[in-house]
């Protein structure tokens, strides 16, 4: 306790040295802690089969548009169109996007109704290295439709920097 001092009101007051030396121990513990992980194939396909269930998917009617090869993955163009008629007995209620290297695979999910007119999504999304992104459509009729895209990204924009 040589680093703690009494000051003039009789309360101990904590000396400069004390206050380094917790933020150098502080410091070190942040440097030995581990980066955020980002989730893995396995993790991806967990994702997956929590949105379907025991449900079979099937290839086809969803549309996929990313770019193949990415400088940063801060602002990725991430597009997304389903075939549906979208009337009242036949439209998509969901589609799922999952990213396999992301720290969390589910990116987004997208609502419709049959009164949105089309199931067409465009927005921008975050990657945090060269992954496959999966879309994955809930139709109303209870059946899912899925397809994916392998993307490459040069710089990585899910992880801590340094």
């Amino acid at each position: 306790m040589r680093n703690l001092k009494m000051n003039q009101c009789g309360s101990v007051s904590l000396t400069r040295r004390w206050y380094l030396s917790t933020l150098g121990i502080l410091g070190l513990a942040s440097w030995l802690t581990p980066f955020v992980a980002n989730a893995k194939k396995a993790d991806a396909m967990e994702a997956i089969s929590k949105i379907v269930g025991s449900n079979t998917i099937q290839d086809g009617k969803v549309k996929l548009v990313i770019p193949p090869l990415v400088e940063s993955g801060n602002l990725v163009v991430l597009k997304v169109s389903i075939d549906s008629p979208m009337t009242a007995s036949d439209y998509v209620k969901a589609v799922h996007i999952i990213a396999e290297a992301n720290p969390l695979p589910n990116i987004f999910t997208a609502y419709f109704t049959p009164r949105s007119g089309r199931a067409d999504v465009t927005t921008r999304v975050r990657l945090a290295d060269s992954q496959r992104v999966w879309a994955i459509a809930q139709m109303s009729d209870g059946s899912y439709w899925q397809t994916y895209a392998d993307t490459l990204v040069t710089l990585s924009a899910c992880t801590e920097m340094i």
